[in-house]
């Protein structure tokens, strides 16, 4: 920063110190960046549109034949930009906040502001199958970061102010501001304090109201509800919750497996080819995979599922209405082919829009299926295209009230609350049982980086096993006589454990004061008694970067050990001792529930 504006800069702190609290001010900030993520959003939108826009005028979009070359086009250039540009791999956009808030007390680089400015619309625009909601969120994000650290806010209130910053993008992208709060709180696992709620409230109705600016009352989702709750309809909420479930469950694994089988390839250029190929032929069959599906969700709720399909190579047999439907439940499984294809050669993007997709299509599925099975059962297929988004995204990020007033807001279909709930929850409750973490945290549990509501996980999963380990202990070889362990390390030491090394630094057992205390006195032993007869092994061990500070507590617990050796790749780096431990857990704890 010039010298100038650091000047500047220091004395708007000293001002502000003065004469805005800490709270007003955090109320101002919070406003700030839902206006700035809505921003975001609002440009990301804009952008995206743009480059969609120049290839209709450009290229003509009946000619399937040319979804097979626009996917890897834009896939190219975000591979460009990533090698000589970023220089980074694009990490997955609100893993790595979660990631960001657990681990790195919310801070986010420079370059998280605007990468997914550029990298999202590429991939979208050119036919990725993924959506923009995760890159508006991480760009919002990273401003408020960027601000919070510029204004010298403290850890756990720039956290707050991040989590603003996703229910200010959210806000602006759907025109949402409930839904949006409850989102942060759901996935960023936020108290829901009067603390946290005002600052949420003001950004998220900052960023509906930038939505409102720029884009006026347009909305997404051009629904009007024409059919309400049946009580007679139940059983068949009850069926699309059960359906919903086990899509997410298909959803969340093959995410994971063609993750798994694309790192295969070493070289991104390989999965830049194989992916863009794969898209390719994708959309040649399906089209409606092109892009997000806004359009694709709106004409299913017209009731024109001619128009959601588009033109397809089964456009002669659209007459019969068990093709449309096959055609539909095709869209079901390859959304989520296509959208982790899209990831994994290089693209940028959400998962959130592309499971309202796919959630919409089997909910139409599921409503033309009772429909036309002639049993004499009729439903509002519309009413299921909206409860069968709710049902995916509730199963998929584990979060039943964000999809419960998400799709309540934007449609106005609050008349509906009833059967999302039933939907919803029966999603959620299946998924949740048969699998434990979502896409957005599977990765971040295995690293120990998980967020979450139980306070006493909340506080481990912010502790660092580096702030905690002690390295003043003298350490001894394994061919030293008592007399020179006595004399170099015992007399030295103001510890009663002794680590045993070998040369390489590997540990090969411990000794503790009260195992030598019989001999310590007794001079005739000091030649020919040695290190290697004396020690023993430690009762566990701790595996620096392995070990969360979870598996930590457990390991004291089980082996009621005082101090507990650590092994960093291969070698001792040191010893953690209970007390300490639990002194930096119980500080923790002060400093988060303040």
């Amino acid at each position: 920063m010039p010298k100038k504006s650091k000047k500047y800069l220091t004395r708007f702190l000293k001002w502000r110190y003065k004469n805005i609290s800490n709270k007003t001010f955090v109320h101002i900030m919070s406003l700030v960046v839902g206006f700035l993520a809505g921003l975001v959003a609002v440009t990301l939108k804009n952008f995206t549109y743009f480059i969609e826009s120049l290839l209709k005028m450009g290229v003509v979009f009946s000619e399937n034949q040319l979804y097979f070359i626009l996917p890897t086009i834009g896939l190219t250039l975000v591979y460009l930009y990533v090698k000589f540009v970023h220089k980074k791999p694009i990490q997955h956009a609100v893993s790595s906040i979660i990631f960001s808030l657990s681990k790195k007390g919310g801070l986010l680089t420079v370059k998280d502001i605007y990468t997914p400015l550029i990298t999202a619309p590429l991939t979208v625009g050119f036919g990725g199958s993924v959506g923009l909601l995760g890159p508006a969120v991480k760009s919002g994000s990273a401003i408020s970061s960027n601000l919070s650290r510029l204004f010298h806010i403290d850890t756990k209130t720039r956290s707050l102010l991040v989590a603003c910053a996703s229910a200010g993008a959210i806000s602006s992208i759907f025109q949402s501001p409930i839904a949006a709060i409850i989102f942060a709180v759901e996935v960023f696992t936020l108290d829901l304090t009067m603390l946290s709620m005002l600052p949420l409230l003001l950004a998220s109705i900052s960023g509906v109201l930038t939505s409102y600016f720029f884009l006026g009352n347009e909305v997404l989702f051009s629904f009007s509800l024409t059919e309400g709750f049946q009580l007679k309809d139940t059983p068949f909420y009850v069926l699309l919750g059960v359906g919903t479930a086990f899509a997410s469950i298909y959803f969340t694994k093959m995410y994971f497996a063609i993750l798994t089988f694309f790192k295969r390839f070493k070289s991104p250029k390989y999965k830049l080819l194989v992916g863009g190929i794969a898209i390719g032929i994708m959309l040649y069959a399906i089209p409606p995979l092109y892009g997000e599906g806004f359009g694709f969700i709106n004409s299913l709720l017209e009731g024109n599922h001619l128009k959601a399909l588009g033109k397809t190579p089964f456009d002669a047999y659209v007459s019969n209405i068990w093709v449309v439907i096959a055609l539909l439940f095709g869209i079901t499984i390859f959304k989520a082919i296509a959208m982790t294809t899209t990831f994994a050669a290089g693209g940028a993007g959400g998962i959130f829009i592309p499971t309202m997709v796919m959630g919409s299509a089997l909910g139409n599925v599921v409503a033309k299926v009772i429909n036309n099975l002639g049993l004499g059962f009729s439903v509002s297929e519309s009413n299921f295209t909206l409860i069968g988004m709710a049902g995916l995204i509730a199963g998929v990020i584990h979060a039943p009230l964000t999809a419960i007033f998400l799709i309540a807001e934007i449609t106005g279909g609050y008349e509906l609350f009833v059967p999302l709930m039933i939907t919803a929850s029966i999603s959620y409750l299946t998924t949740r049982n048969a699998m434990d973490y979502t896409i957005y945290t599977k990765e971040l549990a295995k690293i120990g980086a998980l967020l979450s509501h139980n306070k006493d996980q909340m506080v481990l999963g912010l502790m660092e096993i580096e702030d905690v380990i002690e390295k003043n202990f003298k350490a001894v070889h394994p061919d030293m006589s008592l007399g020179e362990m006595l004399h170099e390390s015992v007399s030295k030491s103001k510890r009663n454990i002794f680590p045993v090394l070998d040369n390489d630094k590997k540990l090969m057992g411990i000794i503790v004061l009260d195992d030598i205390r019989q001999f310590m006195f007794d001079r005739e032993l000091y030649d020919s008694i040695y290190v290697k007869n004396l020690m023993h092994a430690p009762p566990e061990h701790i595996f620096y970067g392995k070990d969360t500070m979870k598996q930590v507590m457990k390991k004291f617990q089980d082996s009621g050990a005082w101090n507990l050796p650590v092994i960093k790749d291969g070698k001792y780096e040191g010893f953690i001792s209970k007390s300490k431990l639990l002194t930096a857990y119980r500080r923790k704890l002060i400093n988060y529930t303040q």
